[in-house]
C-alpha cells in the first residue's frame, strides 16, 4: 500500500510499519523508516539540510562531487551516525564502513548491499569504471528498494532480484538513455520506479518506453 505521508513525502506501508521517502534533488533522497532517518548522496544544490533531520545513517554511492559532499556530511552527521561508502569515499573522509560491491552490512534491522555501478559502453568507462562505485540495496523487513548509483545496465545489476522499488539513473553519457532504462526495468520488473539523476533527459520519454509494462508504476518526482 502506497499513500502520502503528513509531511508530503512518499509513504510506503509495510505491514504495521511505514517507509517515507523524501525526493531532495538529482540523486539525494531522505528515509525515514520508524524515525531511522537515511540520507543518501546528500548534496547542499539539492536541499537546505539545516531544515532537515540528522543521519542515523549516510549512504555515499561514489566521490564525484555531485554525490559527495563533505561539508554536507559533517552537516547532518551525529555522534552516532554510521556512514556508509565505498572504498574511496571512506578514504577521502578518513572514517566511515567500507562496502564494496557485493558486501553488506546491517543497520538497525535494515539489510544494506552494495551492487557494482559502472559504465560499460565503449568510450564511456572513464567516466565509472567497473569494480569503484556502489549502488544500494535495502530491505527493509522484505521491502526492497534499489538505489543505483550512477551506472550503465551490465550484467550484475540485472541479477537483482525481488525488487518493490528502484532508482535508475538517466543522463547520457555518465549514466543510462531513456531506452536503457526502460529495458532494464523490463528485466527487474520493480512495482515503482522512479528515474532519478535525468538532468538533460526528458522523463516522459521513459513513461511513454514504458507504457507496454503497466504493472509497473512509473513516478516522476524532482530528481533532474
Amino acid at each position: 500500500m502506497n499513500t502520502t505521508s503528513p509531511s508530503g513525502a512518499d509513504r510506503f506501508v509495510i505491514g504495521e510499519k511505514h517507509l517515507d521517502l523524501t525526493p531532495l534533488g538529482h540523486s539525494s533522497l531522505l528515509w525515514n523508516w520508524q524515525g531511522l532517518i537515511i540520507h543518501i548522496d546528500p548534496w547542499s544544490a539539492q536541499a537546505d539540510y539545516t531544515r532537515l533531520p540528522k543521519a542515523d545513517v549516510i549512504l555515499i554511492t561514489h566521490e564525484h562531487q555531485d554525490h559527495f559532499d563533505p561539508a554536507t556530511i559533517h552537516l547532518i552527521k551525529k555522534a552516532s551516525t554510521k556512514i556508509i561508502a565505498n572504498p574511496a569515499v571512506c578514504g577521502l573522509l578518513g572514517e566511515g564502513t567500507v562496502l564494496r560491491n557485493f558486501d553488506t552490512v546491517t543497520v538497525e534491522g535494515v539489510l544494506i548491499q552494495a551492487v557494482p555501478a559502472y559504465n560499460n559502453s565503449p568510450g564511456r568507462e572513464q567516466f565509472h569504471p567497473r569494480g569503484r562505485d556502489n549502488g544500494y540495496v535495502l530491505n527493509f523487513d522484505g521491502w526492497k528498494v534499489l538505489v543505483a548509483g550512477d551506472t550503465e545496465d551490465h550484467p550484475e545489476i540485472r541479477q537483482v532480484a525481488g525488487l518493490d522499488v528502484a532508482f535508475l539513473p538517466m543522463n547520457q553519457p555518465y549514466t543510462m538513455t531513456p531506452e536503457q532504462v526502460a529495458s532494464l526495468t523490463k528485466t527487474l520488473k520493480p512495482k515503482i520506479l522512479y528515474p532519478y539523476h535525468y538532468r538533460g533527459t526528458e522523463p516522459q520519454t521513459l513513461v511513454e518506453l514504458l507504457k507496454s509494462s503497466p504493472e509497473i508504476e512509473v513516478r516522476i518526482r524532482s530528481l533532474a
